[in-house]
């Protein structure tokens, strides 16, 4: 399939609109669910259970790791990656059957809540019957054998979207999914390495059954051009730890929004995360990582522009770097984290200026760690002070071109400047609760 489109400056891309969110995603709250890993018994049945609290938490959109078969030829440790898959059609038996799955989405539904999927579609389990049924699906090398994508990924087959057929079967395949299952979308595996083409069309064919949301594992503002409407905001997360650990400074984040800007279609949403399953499993949990700076990058998450994810277990401070590819299952107890997880989704979702609103960068005199900015949407306004460094500073914040700001902390600044004090990794959330007159504070960690 023809893929030119990535050839081209990714700067073009700012020119074309990207697709709107779906009305019912527009204050989405992604929750990421490693079914294996989630209860002891590691079943949609058991994961049941846990709704009402995910509910109470105020996430929205669950979306699931691979649910389906995993392949055994070439199978990693002992139960084997969720990514190798050699059945699209049917459930892995480990969670249980596909009337449990079906169960499930309407439960989800009840709740007034949302599902997604993982798709893995650039390749499939050595141990797939397309391989036996159609091999000209897939990649081969010179002497016409059959090629895993990437050396280290050799429990997979790379499949060839140059092959029509193929593309057909993928469609219909996400059709099942959508429109007999009732699912809501998905989240679609190593989006770059399926050709745009395909999602084009693909997507276009799923939007006539119903507004799917589709969120792209990757980050050229391609995606967006060809019907994405999320896509990972890996560069961001990357920062994120480079500010906790020392190595990169907060005034970077006005760069790589700027930068982003400048290349992503008008209207791009980027998913923005602290922890997902890739990065706890091989780099660490998010406290692990970013240590005392946990809870402001995830502030971060939910204030700055984009989508905020949440993965299993960090709602309840999870420590622990979840094995792939075998049992090892999460450790339930609330704490802290709980509360100020719930405190963030409520915030988002109540407030469309997190959501929807446009930012406004508030400078100071201690730019390289205190980073302040401002959200709006009509004539509502949030505030957000963060102090990204490992020391307490008194930080003054120049209002000049934000009178808007003069009652914040109760003084008249008369639109000039204000002084702060803040802790180390300390935030604090203010809302303009009089049309910009005064700020009332409505978070802090």
């Amino acid at each position: 399939m023809n893929d030119a489109a990535d050839k081209v400056t990714p700067g073009v891309y700012g020119k074309r609109p990207a697709p709107k969110l779906p009305t019912w995603a527009e204050n989405a709250i992604l929750y990421s669910i490693n079914t294996r890993q989630f209860t002891p018994e590691g079943t949609f049945s058991a994961f049941a259970k846990h709704l009402p609290r995910l509910k109470r938490l105020g996430v929205t959109v669950l979306w699931f790791l691979p649910i389906h078969p995993i392949g055994s030829k070439n199978r990693k440790g002992t139960l084997g990656s969720y990514y190798s898959i050699n059945d699209y059609y049917a459930i892995n038996p480990e969670f249980g059957t596909l009337a449990d799955f079906r169960a499930l989405v309407q439960a989800i539904h009840a709740l007034g809540m949302y599902v997604i999927i993982d798709l893995v579609i650039n390749h499939t389990a050595w141990d797939h019957p397309l391989i036996a049924e159609h091999p000209e699906w897939y990649a081969h090398d010179e002497n016409g054998r059959i090629i895993a994508p990437h050396a280290e990924w050799d429990d997979v087959a790379d499949l060839d979207y140059g092959n029509e057929d193929l593309c057909n079967y993928m469609i219909e395949m996400m059709r099942f999914w959508v429109d007999d299952v009732g699912i809501d979308g998905f989240r679609c595996d190593v989006a770059e390495r399926v050709p745009n083409d395909f999602w084009r069309i693909a997507i276009a064919e799923m939007q006539k059954i119903k507004a799917v949301l589709m969120l792209a594992e990757g980050q050229h503002p391609s995606l967006h051009a060809h019907g994405f409407h999320i896509s990972y905001a890996s560069d961001m997360y990357r920062l994120f730890n480079g500010i906790a650990c020392g190595k990169r400074r907060a005034q970077e984040i006005d760069q790589l929004l700027e930068k982003d800007n400048e290349r992503f279609p008008p209207g791009s949403r980027r998913l923005l995360f602290t922890s997902n399953h890739d990065q706890n499993s091989w780099h660490g949990s998010a406290i692990e990582r970013l240590g005392h700076a946990a809870k402001a990058m995830a502030v971060l998450t939910f204030t700055l522009p984009g989508t905020p994810l949440i993965y299993c277990g960090q709602e309840v401070g999870n420590t622990k770097r979840l094995l792939f590819f075998d049992k090892d299952e999460i450790k339930w107890h609330e704490d802290g984290y709980t509360e100020f997880y719930q405190t963030l989704c409520r915030l988002y979702k109540s407030q469309p200026a997190l959501y929807k609103g446009e930012m406004h960068t508030i400078e100071s005199n201690r730019q390289q760690s205190v980073y302040a900015f401002k959200r709006e949407y009509d004539d509502e306004r949030i505030l957000v002070i963060a102090n990204l460094s490992t020391a307490s500073v008194r930080a003054t914040l120049h209002l000049k071109k934000h009178k808007a700001l003069c009652g914040i902390l109760g003084r008249n600044t008369a639109g000039k400047k204000i002084t702060i004090t803040l802790k180390p990794w300390e935030c604090k959330i203010y809302q303009d609760s009089h049309h910009g007159e005064n700020y009332a504070e409505i978070f802090t960690t």
